[in-house]
């Protein structure tokens, strides 16, 4: 499996959403605390059907990507923005603005 579906893989594991975010960003290149945080606050601010979309869109998001394995901060707002749910690209902006401390 290719890490760019870790995050649509992960999303339907056994732990937590929160853990499961995190861990999938942290394949992805993010850094641990930031994975962390974001995962912390999307497992708050959205629900798991809209975490499933923004998993499935980061799988497909990389599919055509040279390096399918990396997936930044960009990326992400990039593939949030592509789910129909403004709330999802809303939310994931919100925490990755507010983990950059945490960067």
């Amino acid at each position: 499996m290719f890490p760019v579906t870790v995050l649509a893989a992960l999303l339907a594991s056994c732990a937590s959403p929160s853990t499961r975010i995190a861990s999938g960003l942290e394949r992805y290149g993010f850094d641990p605390a930031r994975s962390a945080c974001v995962g912390d606050r999307l497992e708050r601010r959205l629900s798991l059907g809209q975490l499933q979309q923004l998993g499935r869109a980061a799988a497909a998001y990389g599919r055509d990507d040279p390096d399918p394995r990396r997936l930044d901060a960009g990326d992400l707002l990039r593939v949030a923005g592509e789910i129909k749910d403004p709330a999802v690209a809303l939310e994931v902006g919100k925490a990755l603005a507010g983990c950059t401390a945490s960067a």
